[in-house]
């Protein structure tokens, strides 16, 4: 009987975790997804991919015939294939009379590393209510344009990536982990 009392009084205490731990969990689960997302999104903004020729025989990592050369198609990460905004986007978007041209100019220019900062600043819980009100400003930024293209799919997509950021910043203050402020 002692050793159910304690281990009850253990689990009550939440020692590690803060008195709320299923709250601290909730917020850490979406700190991770959200910081991931962010990160891993504004990285892929930096990706192109691009033909490279190899010699025959080894694209698939067999024995290269000498002298005959195939072309491939690879995925490669560089600042020189930097796109915030995907080209057929960008050209739909320049159409719409709503979105005036330098404004998306700019915003395509530092949506990449703006997502790579936010996402870096929340997995690391660098000033994370900032980090989350921030992503939850590019997430709506994301949705406007695509209202303005009438891409029902998307929006809603981007609502729900709009609603876990506000849940998470309304757990934040359950965190237990940070670097730099909360």
């Amino acid at each position: 009987m002692t050793d159910t009392n304690s281990s009850s009084e253990l689990s009550n205490s939440g020692e590690c975790c803060g008195s709320d731990s299923a709250s601290f969990f909730a917020y850490l689960i979406l700190r991770v997804w959200l910081g991931l997302r962010a990160l891993v999104t504004g990285i892929e903004k930096f990706s192109a991919t691009v033909s490279k020729e190899v010699p025959m025989g080894a694209e698939d990592g067999g024995v290269a015939i000498p002298g005959l050369v195939t072309e491939v198609k690879v995925k490669e990460y560089g600042f020189s294939h930097y796109q915030g905004v995907p080209e057929p986007l960008y050209e739909s978007l320049a159409d719409e009379p709503l979105m005036p041209g330098f404004a998306l100019s700019i915003y395509s220019g530092l949506l990449g590393y703006t997502l790579v900062a936010v996402g870096i600043m929340i997995l690391a819980g660098i000033y994370s209510r900032i980090a989350l009100f921030v992503s939850g400003l590019i997430w709506a930024s994301l949705s406007v344009g695509l209202i303005l293209l009438k891409q029902d799919a998307g929006i809603a997509w981007l609502g729900m990536h709009v609603a876990l950021t506000v849940g998470a910043l309304l757990l934040v203050k359950h965190n237990r982990f940070s670097v730099v402020g909360n």
